[in-house]
């Protein structure tokens, strides 16, 4: 521990590949969508979305969407011809499920129901409405990769669900979709992506984990390695599909994820992130009790935690005070769509304004738990309040 913390403590906000990954063996997983007969791999999960829509023919119909959402989720079900309509969330990410319900209409033809950064929603109740109406539900598990309700993974319990990988595990893309019960639905064949793409973010997510774990030098080598690489893809006009950006592009939906991606993912020891994910959570829990209110004092069973969410005023400062410290943050969902209106949901509001997310990643040992909380201590205004 002495050692770690002579470094300068660099904790990025997902985790990294070791280069130890790249040649690993592949295990079974009990987790959708790897032990999903079936399952289809893309490069987005947005593309999933844009396809499922399309799989359950909800061109011209109502689907009714969160009104926290990303936004780039709704762009992809209103490019495939989908018109949404929003319902309202609390405070706690809690689904009003009687607003759900008064929404539905003739048109409609879809619920969609996100599980936020791991904590699932209320699945079975809106597996009944939509039983009820004879519609289809479609989960979004996005932020949900390897989290269960209980025994029951997310996912299963819709007509379809739809992950995205790279937010849980170090793989340079991927997203997929799985059907409820596999219906023998034909899609086109996926495009590989370029292969310069999946190079550039798997050599991004090594030289972060070089930084998580040299400090100073590891920061200096990715610094150099960067400047090389951006020049060179400029010189060279090399194509890269950056993961993680904030609009739908129907030109990638066709994109399928890069078979390096589904290795290293099928490599990775999925119970050990989980419980890796769940002591770092509880770490946090005690550490952080009386600086600042979590959104959630508890951890239910069988939830795979993919941040630490805090509810913070001047969060915009807060992060920056973090990241000079060598935490970055996350910026969870700061805006609207364009088509919601967002004095219709000011809990909403509040929380995009509000929600700000501590990495507890399984890359963080419990000697960097230490150090990062203690930063995040130090880095709150004594004064701040408690949401």
């Amino acid at each position: 521990m002495e050692e770690v913390a002579k470094r300068r403590l660099f904790v990025p906000p997902l985790p990294t590949l070791w280069p130890s990954m790249l040649w690993g063996e592949p295990s079974r997983s009990k987790f959708p969508p790897f032990a999903t007969p079936g399952a289809r791999y893309f490069y987005f999960a947005r593309n999933a979305v844009w396809h499922s829509a399309k799989m359950l023919g909800l061109e011209g119909g109502e689907v009714l969407v969160p009104s926290y959402h990303h936004g780039v989720e709704v762009e992809a079900l209103v490019d495939a011809g989908v018109k949404v309509t929003f319902y309202r969330v609390g405070a706690r990410w809690d689904v009003d499920l009687a607003d759900v319900a008064k929404k539905i209409g003739p048109r409609t033809r879809a619920l969609y129901l996100i599980h936020y950064a791991g904590f699932p929603g209320p699945v079975e109740q809106m597996r009944a409405l939509a039983d009820k109406h004879q519609i289809a539900l479609i989960e979004d598990c996005a932020l949900s990769l390897l989290s269960s309700k209980g025994t029951v993974p997310l996912g299963t319990t819709g007509d379809v669900g739809i992950f995205c990988l790279y937010k849980t595990l170090p793989v340079p893309n991927g997203g997929a979709l799985i059907v409820n019960p596999e219906r023998g639905c034909s899609f086109p064949s996926a495009r590989l992506p370029p292969p310069s793409s999946t190079f550039s973010h798997l050599t991004s997510s090594l030289l972060q984990n070089l930084e998580l774990r040299a400090g100073v030098p590891g920061r200096w080598a990715r610094n150099a390695v960067r400047g090389l690489g951006r020049n060179t893809v400029r010189a060279a006009d090399i194509e890269r599909v950056a993961t993680g950006t904030q609009h739908f592009d129907r030109a990638h939906v066709e994109l399928g994820m890069s078979p390096l991606s589904l290795k290293i993912a099928l490599c990775q020891d999925m119970n050990a992130i989980v419980e890796k994910r769940r002591r770092n959570y509880f770490y946090l829990l005690g550490a952080l009790e009386g600086v600042c209110a979590p959104l959630f004092s508890q951890l239910p069973p069988g939830v795979c935690p993919l941040f630490y969410p805090l509810m913070v005023e001047q969060k915009a400062e807060l992060m920056e005070r973090l990241l000079r410290r060598g935490i970055e943050t996350v910026d969870f969902w700061r805006d609207f769509h364009s088509a919601c209106e967002a004095t219709e949901f000011p809990e909403v509001a509040k929380l995009r304004r509000t929600v700000l997310e501590i990495p507890c990643h399984q890359d963080l040992t419990p000697e960097m738990m230490v150090r990062l909380a203690a930063e995040v201590k130090a880095a709150f205004p004594r004064s701040s309040p408690r949401a």
